[in-house]
């Protein structure tokens, strides 16, 4: 008999042990071991729930317990996760996590001591809730040598966005929404403003390119400042704003990861993801464009990719090399923001198109002049940040105010 523990009892904790209880002989006969959900750590009591008796306030508990041989973490957020995790990782415990914010800072330091303790730190969970993509990452595409990964990665923001773009709800109006349904938080800084899905895109980057990537280093810009309108003119072109977070692999070979509304057209499929789901498109030299979808978040969706983890942690004696980065002193191998370039979607106050051609070099067909005196219309060259502030300081010379931009995602 071997003991699990899970460290934390909200939803996702929950969720876990709910799940492992249903599920209990299936997940053994899967792994082929007899296992007992022994401990849950939580400094709350919860004596209605038909798991009280395995409550414990005590983290020393479970690591005295010698037969406690995987451990889950759901407990959010850096401290005191971070202690707990790397003392199980040091007992021998292999753990796996929900915990974005979790590996994002601390991810380097959790692999190198679950591997000085031949255990593992896993971690699915914390990109895409039930969406696979740790593991194929270093597993099933492991032999190919990745250019570019590209998601929607929270679905807060893409509920928010779908809102204001099929049934014309503004930002405001949307969040509320999204809050009352349970998608969005109290404070629902973490999601509008990128952080969450900066944090998935540095786990992602770290492992793909396998240096660890901290948020410090990515630049990030939420969607608070969309306009519905936008929302509106780019479906008209084509398009559909959505909060893309990347990084692409540059001909410099340094890597530029990213976090920022995008203006993505409509034959790219991340174009279609609506409502709460989460999508990951993967570029490798072997295997082409792929890209995984579903749901992103959910306290069974995320409990589900949780005891995957568990699951092959059980079934393992050594540690998994190739789900690992390396602990990195200098971001030399991170381009500077300055460097990304793309075409550009501009609403700007009224122009004629022969101006807007001269300024920016050649804009697409498909151009919309509104009633409101504005213009839309993508740019047909790509701007890098300094060409793109000489182009919006030509048009203040010609009189002409930039009301929004936002770049484009081709591919």
């Amino acid at each position: 008999m071997e003991k699990l523990a899970v460290l934390g009892c909200g939803v996702v904790g929950s969720g876990v042990v709910e799940l492992f209880e249903k599920n209990k002989e299936l997940i053994q006969k899967r792994c082929g071991k007899n296992l007992e959900m022994a401990y849950i750590l939580d400094l709350r009591d919860f004596p209605e729930r038909p798991y009280a008796n395995k409550l414990v306030k005590d983290i020393q508990i479970i690591l005295d317990d010698p037969e406690v041989s995987v451990v889950a973490e759901c407990m959010g957020g850096i401290e005191p996760a971070f202690t707990f995790v790397k003392s199980c990782l040091e007992a021998g415990k292999s753990v796996a996590t929900s915990n974005k914010e979790l590996v994002a800072a601390k991810g380097d330091i959790l692999l190198k001591t679950a591997k000085e303790h031949n255990c593992n730190f896993f971690f699915e969970a914390s990109v895409g809730g039930a969406i696979p993509i740790i593991r194929p990452l270093h597993k099933c595409l492991a032999a190919n040598a990745f250019s570019a990964i590209a998601g929607i990665l929270n679905g807060t923001t893409n509920f928010i966005l779908n809102k204001m773009i099929k049934e014309n709800m503004d930002f405001a109006s949307a969040l509320a929404l999204a809050q009352e349904k349970g998608y969005a938080e109290k404070d629902p800084t973490a999601d509008i403003e990128g952080h969450d899905a900066c944090r998935k895109i540095c786990i992602l980057s770290s492992l793909a390119f396998g240096k660890h990537v901290y948020p410090e280093s990515v630049y990030t810009k939420g969607i608070s400042d969309v306009e519905l309108k936008d929302t509106k003119f780019c479906g008209q072109l084509g398009y559909a704003i959505k909060l893309i977070a990347r990084v692409q692999k540059l001909e410099n070979g340094k890597i530029l990861p990213t976090v920022m509304p995008m203006a993505v057209e409509e034959d790219n499929l991340l174009s279609q993801v609506n409502g709460v789901y989460n999508a990951v498109m993967v570029r490798g030299d072997g295997v082409g464009k792929t890209m995984f979808y579903g749901r992103g978040a959910g306290k069974l969706p995320t409990a589900s990719a949780v005891l995957g983890d568990m699951i092959e942690e059980v079934q393992l004696d050594h540690t998994i090399p190739s789900q690992t980065w390396e602990n990195v002193n200098s971001t030399d191998f991170i381009e500077d923001f300055s460097a990304f370039s793309a075409k550009r979607y501009f609403r700007t106050t009224s122009a004629d198109v022969q101006t807007l051609n001269d300024v920016f070099g050649g804009i697409e067909e498909k151009t919309i002049s509104t009633e409101e005196e504005e213009t839309i219309f993508i740019t047909s060259e790509a701007f890098n940040a300094q060409q793109l502030d000489q182009a919006v300081k030509a048009l203040a010379q010609k009189q002409i105010q930039v009301l929004a931009q936002y770049p484009v995602l081709v591919s």
